[in-house]
């Protein structure tokens, strides 16, 4: 069976009652429920956690160096605290469904092991910028959370392809699709998620992309001047507030 899901409104992101609105069999739509509340909730626990990241970015950079104390612990207390805010529900509690507490569980060590191998970039000394930027953190967490529950579960940062700075985040031919003809038209709702059923190579999957936009925080890499040298080292790409800028990619496996 086929299920496109589609138009999901900014409001209906992260609150539970949309989800009784679709229209399936009963034990399909218990399937399909559970499937889109769990990839929206790792797509929201891994932008918490990369939040945290852009704001303490003054802190990474500090040239001093020594302990600044960014754990992964620290991270995961203060993306915790918003993801409540969001979800009204904490990343993990009772009577959680059991996959999607395995996932989230994974993606919390992934988070705290991602800022345990990084600590002697973030505490070096004398270094100014350490590029530990919110997207290299995604990318980390993501690559560590694939190799802890890749054979469940994907999640992806990706783009537009003219946008995509690292290969490693291209987006494969389905997400290509639809971020071409779906999320970057001009009459896509902004805000709004695509979710369907889809293949993810050769296994069946639940797949959503949920769009994410330039904020005033993302054009100073990637904004204008068109073609400049940003501080990582990549030409800025000229994209304004509020351009589809990101795509997080969340592929649950059957």
């Amino acid at each position: 069976m086929l299920l496109k899901i589609e138009n999901f409104g900014l409001a209906a992101f992260f609150l539970m009652t949309f989800l009784g609105a679709v229209t399936l069999s009963t034990r399909a739509q218990t399937s399909e429920k559970q499937d889109l509340e769990t990839a929206l909730r790792l797509a929201s626990l891994l932008r918490e956690a990369r939040a945290v990241i852009g704001s303490q970015q003054d802190v990474i950079n500090d040239p001093k160096g020594g302990d600044k104390g960014l754990t992964g612990d620290f991270v995961l207390d203060i993306a915790r605290e918003r993801y409540i805010e969001v979800n009204e529900v904490s990343p993990l509690y009772d009577g959680q469904d059991p996959r999607e507490a395995t996932l989230i569980a994974a993606q919390m060590t992934a988070i705290r092991e991602v800022m345990a191998d990084n600590q002697t970039t973030i505490n070096s000394e004398g270094i100014a910028f350490k590029g530990f930027v919110p997207a290299v953190f995604a990318r980390l967490v993501n690559e560590r959370f694939y190799q802890l529950v890749g054979d469940q579960a994907v999640v992806k940062v990706t783009a537009p392809p003219h946008l995509v700075r690292n290969r490693k985040a291209l987006p494969d031919e389905w997400e290509t699709g639809i971020i071409t003809d779906r999320l970057a038209s001009e009459d896509w709702p902004k805000n709004d998620i695509f979710a369907a059923e889809a293949a993810f190579g050769n296994q069946s999957a639940f797949r959503v992309l949920v769009p994410e936009y330039y904020s005033e925080g993302c054009t100073a890499c990637h904004g204008g001047p068109k073609g400049e040298i940003d501080v990582t080292g990549y030409p800025k790409e000229g994209g304004k507030i509020g351009d589809l800028g990101g795509v997080i990619s969340i592929s649950l496996l059957r």
